[in-house]
């Protein structure tokens, strides 16, 4: 269902003042061929109307990836601002920049955000966008979270599928998303409401088990066939099996030629009860980046591939992300998840269960 001018400049002006819009401050709101052309509009329109002067910043495609493919977690790390100082330069004088591109795993963004500039991704729709306008209330829930995981130094994971997976963590930094940047050198993305941290380097060890109706991205599909198991020694995968959809991982992990492909990157787990476990299978797949998926209430996000935003060594450009359903979550011995029911007391909302 479309979302009408009025309301879509409603929801633009309710984020940008939760991301502290200044009058005095720099915007600038970045795009690229792919940008979604209501959204640019209704971020320009919206932070001209808080009393900001933003500019456009618009970047000319990449050439095209070997893989072809047209989501933009197919290959990250290489994106329109690479190499281009210039553009760069221009960013780095804003307070604010809305990121309508996708800059998400590159060095530039760690780069601009190390500087303090603060950058909220948006690349949904505004039907997605509308759904999941973000709230004070969704922050408090993310960060009661996200304090629980910066003060850890274990996680293990554990499901009815077989899944039984453990993790030093605490070397690498957290990555709270609750829909709005409001705080220098912080970045967000809306929609979302989840968090994440990297495993220490080696760490991970064990068997995740991708049950049937578990999301493969960046494919965009649901698994259907039969589970797949993934062993995992010394943080890296070392076994693929299962059915059709293991043997589609397999070779497309394969296909980067790169031993950094197989590594466990961020986990953790999703505290958005607006979005939906359906929502990957009502949508056209080059319409969505698949954040309902990525953030619904109760799931645990696994996922490989780099570690070089959180100041890890790995760069391949292959991220795979798989959120999980059903799954049970500890945090030095302390339960954030039982069974995909979201447990811990200050992370909860009235009346949403496991999806």
């Amino acid at each position: 269902m479309s979302v009408g001018d009025e309301y879509r400049g409603q929801m633009w002006r309710e984020v940008l003042a939760l991301c502290e819009l200044r009058r005095d401050e720099g915007v600038i709101v970045l795009t690229g061929e792919s940008s979604h052309l209501q959204n640019v509009d209704a971020a320009m329109r919206a932070a001209v109307s808080l009393g900001a002067r933003p500019f456009r910043v618009e970047l000319p495609p990449v050439p095209p990836w070997q893989h072809g493919a047209d989501d933009r977690t197919a290959a990250v790390g290489t994106t329109p601002l690479s190499g281009n100082p210039w553009a760069l330069g221009a960013l780095k004088q804003a307070g604010l920049i809305i990121d309508l591109l996708g800059l998400l795993h590159s060095p530039e963004q760690v780069e601009l955000l190390a500087g303090g500039t603060r950058m909220l991704m948006v690349v949904e729709p505004p039907e997605v966008l509308a759904r999941m306008v973000p709230t004070r209330d969704d922050k408090r829930r993310v960060m009661a979270a996200n304090a629980a995981l910066a003060a850890a130094r274990s996680m293990h994971v554990r499901s009815g599928a077989g899944t039984d997976l453990r993790l030093g963590i605490g070397q690498f930094p957290t990555l709270p998303e609750y829909g709005y940047a409001d705080v220098a050198g912080h970045w967000d993305h809306w929609p979302s409401g989840f968090l994440s941290t990297w495993p220490n380097e080696g760490s991970a060890e064990g068997q995740v088990v991708i049950d049937v109706g578990d999301m493969l991205f960046p494919f965009k599909r649901y698994v259907e066939s039969a589970p797949i198991r993934l062993r995992i020694e010394a943080g890296f995968i070392v076994d693929i099996a299962g059915g059709f959809e293991a043997d589609y991982l397999k070779r497309h992990l394969a296909s980067y030629r790169d031993p950094g492909a197989y590594a466990v990157s961020h986990v953790g787990w999703g505290l958005q009860p607006r979005a939906r476990w359906t929502g990957l299978g009502m949508r056209d797949k080059a319409q969505s980046l698949g954040m309902d998926a990525r953030a619904y209430y109760g799931n645990f996000l696994f996922s490989t591939g780099p570690n070089a935003e959180a100041g890890g060594g790995n760069r391949s450009a292959c991220h795979v992300d798989i959120p999980m359903a059903r799954c049970s979550l500890w945090l030095d011995g302390q339960p954030m998840l039982i069974d995909g029911d979201v447990v811990a007391p200050d992370q909860a909302v009235e009346g949403a269960g496991s999806q």
